[in-house]
């Protein structure tokens, strides 16, 4: 008998994955590429946790590192401007303080 784990990071036995690759070849790269989605899109995690969030990137940068050509390119350009959005914030919030603190 199988049981659900209760760690969100371990695969759900319960659930297994060979149901949707009936007919498939274990051995096929592209099956085990396939497999390999599927399990990222049946993962479970708390995304309001911070091991949430940087799991959520982590995942955002190796599937940006699996694109090729323009979309690698635009996912660079975004967290570009992520990181400029929260370096225009955090030089607001410093000069608000000295603002304050000064005057």
């Amino acid at each position: 008998m199988a049981t659900a784990s209760s760690y969100p990071d371990e695969p759900d036995s319960s659930r297994p994955l060979d149901d949707e690759l009936i007919g498939l070849d274990p051995d096929d790269p592209e099956t085990q590429a396939f497999r390999a989605h599927l399990e990222r899109q049946h993962r479970v995690r708390p995304s309001y946790t911070v091991e949430g969030y940087l799991s959520d990137m982590s995942d955002f940068a190796d599937s940006a590192n699996r694109l090729g050509g323009h979309r690698k390119l635009m996912a660079g350009i975004l967290a570009v401007l992520i990181l400029l959005g929260v370096v225009i914030t955090a030089w607001d919030a410093l000069v608000f303080v000295v603002n304050t603190f000064t005057r």
